[in-house]
């Protein structure tokens, strides 16, 4: 028990995280509160982790979220406050874009600054989580009237790092509809396509007709291969090609020629162009997050409508959980958009949400609040192309062409893609997933727990 993790808001990423600490890390105890009235526990959960959690001298990293005030349980506690004390940011009160400010409001970014002052380290989710934290603490504080603190920031940043949030990617492959599975054989056989005797037999094929059923045979006996590999996960097919330009065909002058000629030679292999029920499906669009108001539904909705009146046919999944306040444009868009609804509410089941996402074509964010954004990385490692703000952290997750600035781009993307599924479905998606995966980051969180605390605290 040599790690002591605090959760106060037991759910969502936050649970994710404790979830993976604790499968992972053999002398790790944890103590959490459901996720449930958010303010209350910001306001209090101090005081009830000062009489739940036993007092013990194997504790030597106390690991918390920013929901806790850490300097009130430090002070409740001083036996914890002797630990290394680590604090994790999931998001930032400072930068919340509250409907209506009130002055009570103020505390729970006057919390989370005050958590940092007294945290050993400070780690935030994402580059964009912590430079708008760190460089918002000096305007927030004008916010007391007077008698202010100062250079706030030079005390905390020092103490600052990133680690992006860990994702646990699940194998979805028995999920895929075809075209995915398809996609994904492509990428995941490109070298053997064009080193083996697969791309002369291919070759041979397009200039021999009798040789048809035996590349109708290596067509099945490949698909085959690929729907059994239940043990791996889903690839990235941008990665794939980034690896290929930059290493085997680094001296290509062309490098580009080879992703060419790849996908046409793949596509005659795996049957993209006998595909035509998936191609004429209509497009299928999914919005997974919490029915809240920062992830502005309005704006979703809106766009929806629009593309609606224009006439364009598409389905829509919309999922995500929902707490006590569910805005009324939920209410109101289920009635217009009655006809295209595949699936509206929170899944309950993990498998169903996969299967969900790997069934739709495009995942769409309109958010005014996020700093990681795990299920818009989760759709896209189901093979969905994704649309997002260029604006919070999804400039420094996805590559330009999946950012768009105002509603009207957003509108005019789906129209296009609306009119031509195919360009989604046949995609090669550049968003590189394993940076954010548990196996790329889970060594890194490793040496953060295990360190022990510095002898002068």
């Amino acid at each position: 028990m040599s790690i002591l993790i605090i959760e106060a808001f037991y759910g969502g990423s936050h649970k994710q995280l404790v979830d993976l600490l604790q499968d992972d890390l053999e002398e790790c105890v944890a103590y959490t509160l459901p996720a449930k009235k958010w303010h209350w526990r910001a306001r209090t959960a101090a005081v009830y982790f000062m009489q739940t959690v036993p007092a013990s001298d194997k504790y030597r990293v106390l690991f918390t979220s920013s929901v806790l005030n850490l300097a009130e349980l430090a002070a409740l506690r001083p036996d914890l406050s002797k630990l290394k004390k680590i604090l994790y940011f999931h998001e930032n009160q400072l930068v919340y874009p509250v409907r209506k400010t009130q002055e009570r409001d103020f505390q729970y970014g006057y919390n989370q600054i005050l958590s940092c002052l007294v945290a050993d380290m400070v780690v935030f989710n994402s580059v964009f989580n912590m430079e708008s934290f760190l460089t918002s603490i000096s305007t927030f504080m004008k916010l007391i009237p007077d008698h202010r603190p100062k250079e706030l920031e030079k005390l905390i940043r020092p103490k600052c790092q990133v680690l992006y949030f860990p994702i646990n990617f699940p194998n979805v492959r028995r999920f895929l509809p075809p075209h995915k599975l398809r996609r994904v054989a492509r990428m995941a056989t490109l070298e053997d396509v064009l080193d083996g005797d697969l791309f002369k037999g291919l070759t041979l094929c397009r200039t021999n007709e009798n040789l048809k059923e035996n590349s109708d045979s290596v067509k099945k006996s490949k698909e085959s291969e690929m729907q059994d590999a239940s043990n791996q996960e889903l690839l990235n097919p941008s990665e794939t090609v980034e690896e290929m330009k930059s290493a085997k065909y680094s001296g290509s002058t062309s490098p580009y020629h080879h992703e060419a000629k790849l996908q046409h030679v793949a596509s005659d292999l795996f049957g993209m162009k006998n595909g035509t029920e998936y191609q004429q499906r209509p497009l299928h669009i999914v919005w997974p997050h919490r029915w809240e108001h920062d992830k502005d539904p309005e704006t979703f909705f809106r766009v929806l409508l629009k593309l609606k009146e224009r006439g364009r046919v598409f389905k829509l999944s919309v999922l995500g959980e929902t707490f006590t306040d569910v805005p009324d444009i939920f209410a109101e868009a289920r009635k217009e958009l009655d006809s295209s609804v595949l699936h509206w509410g929170f899944l309950q089941g993990k498998n169903e949400y996969l299967q969900t996402l790997c069934l739709a074509d495009v995942v769409i964010s309109t958010a005014k609040h996020e700093f990681f954004g795990v299920a818009m990385l989760e759709a896209v490692h189901c093979g969905c192309y994704p649309l997002c703000p260029k604006a919070l952290v999804y400039p420094e997750i996805f590559p330009a062409e999946y950012l768009y600035s105002t509603p009207e781009q957003l509108l005019k993307r789906l129209h296009t893609f609306c009119k031509n599924p195919h360009i989604v479905r046949n995609h090669f998606l550049k968003v590189k997933t394993d940076r954010f995966s548990w196996a790329t980051l889970r060594e890194k969180f490793r040496s953060l727990l295990t360190a022990e605390a510095s002898e002068d605290l």
